[in-house]
């Protein structure tokens, strides 16, 4: 029977989505299981077959635990904020809103034709101000909330100023920016005005000065993720390190337990190391150092006190306020300069790099407290102002860094670490050897010289021992158009929050996306964005008169806040008048399998346990951690497709000539390739650009051969394939079934659209068995032991890989049981029903079709999953070899429920045993149950 796959699929996406087979409730006592992908962003490139990999085995999990019965929760939705859409806005004029809704549309068709069981009438987009909405109102809870250290947890601000009206700062253990000092009195005394700055300095959404990548070409700052190599990953345009008033997000005071909730978590280990390293905990002390000729004392935060003794010199970060006022006349222009350089760079480019050593000498020195020797004070970009103080002591016998500057500048280079080793070549680092040339340290190992040091720093009262995290807080401001306004207004300079009642704060219209004249932010060109504080509402700009009506903030939040939270409003998409009902947040709880790129491991994945942690504190939600189990799914890559142009013409030399030439490769469209072959379609190439309309072409054997290399998936290089023409050609199922075939699905794998064929024969033959040339044939005769052994092989092998994630493995079992089956001509209904449902989840167009045709008017999607039956894989004769002194001699076929005393005995009465035996007496026999015998004589 014709196995017509494009009827079959667009019959059941159409039956899935008139019946809403896969909308999900949230009234059930079923048990429920949460499964979701990772937000995607909808591009204008739409999906390539790269994409659709972590959703069809997300999928396929999702459609397994509603056979077991689960109430499961598979929803999909938009991350719609985004510098892209802003991008084309600049360029064409066009609204990113307008752009958006068509990338979306496309993608939502893309995704359906695939056939994914998601819940749709659930979709949530972060652009839309239904959505946003709730995103501004978390962001007001935080700027109303302070970390509390004694209880662990995020508190409402009120508690905060309670505090102060009884105690002042006296007692209070609070995250903070700066440690301040009032009593409760000074605190009664202080204005409004006063009252509101200080609580900026506690609050959990705060605003202050902080040190961006500042991106003028796309005007505005950029996150660390989004700058490579000293430009924007969009548009690779120049980016700075600059100063500026930021919103900022204190992530900081949740450090510890984001790394203790690791421990709970179900996540690959190296995404684990990520998040690790990224909080970077280290213990050790803080210490001051004073400045020769100047009241200020340089800071550092040092995990090794035990080397304070071999501290010959310090360095700063170049961003470091300090040095503007340490810094002499003489050497001015020299830091100046230097600053200049440095500001280039992004954080994580200077971290990166370890080999270049280059730093500016301030001209002053600090002393050391014990040694009381003069250290000249050195600005370095190998230091960064966001971990601990912005200020190191260096000591460089014992820091391969501090070494390499030492060699540099010619410094000091001092052993306080025993060694054999020549510390003046080579810095030698260890924590097992005793503390030399340090007084009152020396003969200690690291742990009591370590103790020791911090006593006496303690004692000296210039410093204590401490924790420090590595993690900055998150900036949270972004000078764009494209993203949630912040529901901020400003009052005497003083930021205040606008009522929830007035959310959402929505995007005014502009009539230009750029940043204004004056440098403000794109919003600075609405007509109508300004907040009359007596009437609540929005009103026109031109009105403000800082009395009452205010500006607005001008800043939108950053692409990752909608991110942060999106998994919980799948719960309760619809809801007015909460972000999510407390009660479905307990239903739904964790989700239970995430899966998604490892790129997010230090962003999204960061971000989005915060938020959860802090609502969690706020009691809006019960559980501490958003993802329990997540999955990263590797790569698909393409198989990218090159010509070769020789230097100076217009000439293309095939392949296995170039060697003769001197050519430079060129990407090609892998469409421009003839079918699946590697040869050139020269006509299409020269119709594909102008330039190439005049190519000469250089042939082997009369055609045109092009060089084939595996790359990353990308327009840029050519090699997208686009779901939409494999699923034209075989099918969204054979897409399913053989992106899962690929590979294991953490690791990365290149496409090849020729090994689609074989799934695709694997299907057509999966189909043919349930008929009798073009009639549709199943038996109700009761199969044999040998058919049901076939079934329930499969069934005990696709168990046991979809609940590992080898889905790889179960595609081929599919094809090795079909392959059986048609052997043995099976044909019987208690054989190919539960076969259907076993294949649903990978190939769930053909499965519902062959459902129906067997006779039942609802859908397979919510069948029982067949049970495993162990005795249908018990065998009921075993062949036994028999080996005589090691060597094979016959084979013997015995019942396989007989002991090994009874296959001993069968055995050596068996004819062929005694005519080899000859009437001798077996020195030993050996009975493998199942497998062999081994006689020795």
């Amino acid at each position: 029977m014709f196995y017509d796959h494009q009827q079959i699929e667009k019959k059941w996406q159409k039956y899935w989505e008139d019946n809403q087979t896969y909308k999900t409730s949230n009234n059930t006592d079923k048990p429920k299981f949460y499964v979701l992908d990772m937000f995607p962003y909808p591009s204008g490139a739409g999906l390539h077959v790269g994409h659709p990999l972590g959703y069809i085995a997300s999928d396929i999990y999702a459609r397994y635990k509603r056979h077991q019965g689960f109430n499961v929760l598979h929803p999909v939705g938009y991350d719609s904020f985004g510098l892209p859409a802003e991008q084309y806005a600049i360029q064409t004029g066009q609204h990113p809103a307008i752009t958006t809704e068509e990338n979306i549309n496309r993608y939502e068709e893309q995704l359906r034709k695939i056939g994914f069981s998601f819940d749709w009438s659930r979709e949530v987009r972060t652009s839309d101000a239904s959505y946003y909405k709730w995103t501004q109102w978390i962001f007001i809870q935080l700027y109303h909330s302070w970390y509390n250290k004694n209880t662990d947890k995020a508190e409402a601000i009120d508690s905060l100023i309670q505090y102060f009206e009884e105690k002042g700062t006296e007692g209070l253990n609070a995250n903070q920016n700066d440690e301040l000092n009032f009593t409760a009195e000074e605190w009664k005394n202080a204005s409004d005005l006063d009252k509101e700055d200080i609580l900026l300095n506690y609050r959990l959404a705060y605003r202050a000065e902080t040190t961006v990548n500042w991106c003028p070409a796309l005007g505005t700052v950029l996150a660390n993720d989004e700058v490579k190599d000293g430009k924007s990953e969009r548009g690779g345009f120049p980016v700075f390190q600059k100063k500026m008033m930021q919103w900022s997000m204190r992530i900081s005071a949740y450090s510890e337990r984001l790394l203790q909730g690791l421990i709970t978590l179900d996540w690959p280990q190296p995404l684990k190391d990520s998040q690790e390293y990224w909080i970077g905990k280290s213990q050790g002390a803080q210490v001051q150092f004073r400045v020769e000729g100047h009241d200020e004392v340089v800071e550092v935060f040092t995990t090794r006190p035990d080397t304070i003794f071999g501290a010959t010199f310090m360095v700063l970060a170049p961003e470091n306020p300090l040095v503007e006022t340490i810094t002499t006349d003489a050497q001015k222009v020299e830091v100046d300069t230097y600053i200049e350089e440095t500001s280039k760079k992004t954080e994580r480019d200077r971290m990166a790099d370890v080999k270049n050593v280059s730093g500016a000498f301030t001209g002053s020195y600090a002393v050391n407290p014990f040694s009381n020797e003069k250290m000249p004070i050195y600005i370095s970009d190998y230091v960064l102002m966001g971990y601990g103080t912005g200020a190191v002591m260096a000591v460089p016998a014992h820091d391969e860094r501090d070494h390499r500057f030492a060699k540099k500048f010619n410094l000091e280079i001092k052993k306080v670490v025993d060694t054999e080793e020549d510390v003046q070549e080579k810095s030698f680092d260890s924590k097992d050897s005793v503390c030399v040339n340090s007084d009152f340290l020396n003969g200690l190992y690291y742990n009591d010289a370590k103790a020791k040091i911090i006593s006496e720093i303690e004692a000296k009262e210039i410093g204590h021992g401490t924790t420090n995290y590595r993690q900055r807080d998150a900036i949270f401001s972004r000078q764009r158009y494209w993203g949630e306004p912040v529901p901020i207004y400003y009052k005497d300079g003083m930021p205040y929050t606008l009522p929830a009642s007035a959310l959402p704060l929505e995007l005014p219209e502009v009539e230009k996306y750029l940043p204004t004249e004056d440098g403000d932010p794109p919003l600075g060109n609405a007509k109508e964005f300004a907040w009359d504080e007596l009437n609540q509402k929005v009103v026109a700009t031109d009105l403000i008169d800082d009395k009452t009506i205010f500006p607005l903030e001008l800043s939108t939040m950053p692409g990752w806040a909608g991110s942060s939270w999106y998994f919980l409003r799948y719960m309760d998409p619809n809801d007015d008048e909460a972000f999510v009902k407390k009660e479905l947040a307990d239903y739904w709880g964790q989700v239970d399998l995430y899966i998604g790129g490892s790129e997010h491991a230090t962003g999204h994945l960061l971000y989005s346990r915060f938020w959860n942690m802090f609502l969690k504190d706020r009691g809006y939600i019960s559980h501490d951690e958003p993802f329990q189990k997540l999955i990263n799914q590797g790569m698909i890559l393409g198989m990218s497709a090159f010509v070769y142009r020789i230097d100076g013409t217009n000439q293309y030399v095939s392949k296995n000539l170039a060697k003769d030439y001197q050519t430079q490769q060129i990407h090609v469209d892998v469409s421009l390739l003839k079918g699946t072959s590697d040869e050139l379609d020269t006509e299409a190439f020269k119709a594909w650009r102008p330039d190439y309309a005049n190519a000469e072409f250089i042939l082997e054997d009369g055609k045109y051969i092009t060089d084939r290399e595996v790359e990353k998936m990308s327009k840029s290089k050519y090699n997208v394939v686009n779901p939409d023409d494999i699923c034209e050609e075989y099918g969204a199922d054979g897409l399913r079934l053989y992106e899962m075939f690929l590979g294991p699905l953490e690791q990365s794998k290149p496409w090849n659209t020729q090994g689609l064929s074989g799934v695709y024969g694997f299907l057509k033959k999966f189909w043919n068995l349930y008929f009798n040339g073009d009639v549709f044939e199943v038996s109700d005769e009761e199969p044999s032991k040998a058919e049901y052994k076939v079934l329930h092989t499969l069934i005990k092998k696709v168990v046991y890989d979809i609940e590992n994630f080898s889905f790889n493995t179960s595609v081929s079992s599919f094809m090795i049981a079909v392959n059986e089956l048609q052997k043995i001509k099976c044909n019987k209904r208690n054989i190919l029903e539960p076969l259907a449902v076993i294949i649903s989840p990978y190939a769930p167009h053909i499965c519902e079709e062959l459902w129906s045709l067997l006779g039942h008017n609802t859908s397979i999607e919510f069948e029982k999953f067949p049970v495993l039956n162990e005795n249908y894989l018990v065998e009921d004769e075993i062949e036994y070899p028999v080996s005589v002194n090691g060597k094979m001699k016959f084979k013997i076929s015995l019942s396989a429920q007989l002991s090994a005393k009874e296959v001993e005995d069968l055995v050596i009465s068996n004819e062929k045993m005694q005519q080899i035996l000859e009437s001798k007496t077996p020195k030993k026999i050996i009975v493998v149950p199942h497998r062999i015998v081994n006689i020795v004589i």
